[in-house]
Order: structure tokens, then C-alpha cells, then sequence
């Protein structure tokens, strides 16, 4: 079974499929009219929980890695991309439906994703030359952010919740979410120059 032979290789590969379920769903969302969402309502509860589960288990793919030594370098390469692709594909989309856009501005989505292919380029540079620019602290904070800011807006039509706390939530995490990805894209920077100018990358 090569690289599937253990479950935090599989739970990974699920996940994708997870992720490319949840962007059909989305899609329906955005080919649906204002009167065929009140036909079709329950596309919003599936979408808010296949965020959910795909998300969370990105907890349980890496448990499971540690705790039975399957740390593979498919792991260490698909499960950030997984990540990656949930979070950023969904945000694309709820920057295009119509009733999300108040939270999720195209501008604001550009921003993030752009941070996410330098930091990426970033480290396949330090790492072609032999060093290495793992993830700290701050990145875990963005997608900590992100999943809740994702999470947070799908709800609100899920269940209904567009309430003035909801809603603040919502734009708080959202916000968040730009702060900490410039952020963390600075540190990744920083980080990046101190190898260089020290001669390991």
C-alpha cells in the first residue's frame, strides 16, 4: 500500500477528498438563487460541518503520526498542503457568495493567499540549501484563526446566527486572521535573512 500503509497517511488523503466534497457543496451555494436557498437549506449545515470534521481531524492525522512513529515525508508535505487547501479554497469561496462577502472582502482573501505562496516559496529556498524553516508558534495562532474565522461564518448561516455577536465575532476573527498571517509572513522573513546573512541558506 506504500505511502497509505498507516492511518495518518489515509486519515490525510480522506481529508482531501473531505475538502474537494466541501468546495462541490460550496459551489451549489453559488450557483443557487435567493429562492432556491430556502428550498435547499441544508447545504449550509453540511458545508459548516464537513469544515468541521476535515478540520479537526488534521488533530487526530497528527496524533496518530506521533504516537506510532508514521511521521513520513508524504506527511510532512501533504498534510500542511491539506491544510492549506480547506482553509484557502473556502475562503475563496465565501468571498464570492454573496451573503459572506461582508465578512470575507476578496482583498482580504488575496492577501492571505499571497502570504501563503511566499512563506511556501520561502521555505522550499532555506530548505534546497540545506536548512530548515519549521513552523512556530505564530503560524499555529493563524490557522488557529483561520479555521475559526471560516467556522465562525458558516455557522452564522448554518444555524441561522446573524446576530450583532455572531457577527462581530466573526469580522474579530476575520481580522485576525490578516494580522497574523503578516505577521507570521514577517517573522517567516526575518527568520529567512538571519540564515542567509549566517551562510546556512
Amino acid at each position: 500500500m506504500g505511502v497509505f500503509q498507516h492511518w495518518p497517511n489515509r486519515i490525510t488523503a480522506l481529508r482531501f477528498v473531505g475538502a474537494l466534497v466541501l468546495f462541490g457543496v460550496l459551489a451549489s451555494e453559488v450557483e443557487l438563487n435567493a429562492a432556491d436557498r430556502l428550498l435547499h437549506g441544508g447545504w449550509a449545515k453540511t458545508a459548516f460541518w464537513m469544515f468541521v470534521l476535515v478540520a479537526a481531524s488534521d488533530v487526530l492525522d497528527g496524533y496518530l503520526a506521533r504516537k506510532g512513529n508514521h511521521v513520513t515525508a508524504f506527511g510532512r508535505i501533504a498534510d500542511p498542503f491539506v491544510d492549506k487547501v480547506l482553509v484557502m479554497g473556502t475562503m475563496v469561496f465565501l468571498s464570492v457568495i454573496s451573503w459572506s462577502r461582508e465578512w470575507f472582502p476578496a482583498w482580504i482573501v488575496v492577501v492571505v493567499l499571497s502570504r501563503e505562496f511566499l512563506v511556501t516559496a520561502i521555505r522550499g529556498y532555506v530548505e534546497s540549501q540545506g536548512a530548515e524553516l519549521a513552523a512556530d508558534w505564530f503560524g499555529k495562532v493563524k490557522m488557529f484563526a483561520q479555521c475559526f474565522a471560516v467556522g465562525i461564518v458558516l455557522g452564522m448561516q448554518a444555524f441561522d446566527l446573524f446576530t450583532s455577536f455572531w457577527s462581530a465575532m466573526g469580522h474579530v476573527f476575520v481580522w485576525l486572521t490578516l494580522l497574523t498571517s503578516i505577521g507570521s509572513c514577517v517573522q517567516y522573513l526575518f527568520k529567512t535573512r538571519r540564515l542567509i546573512l549566517e551562510g546556512t541558506a
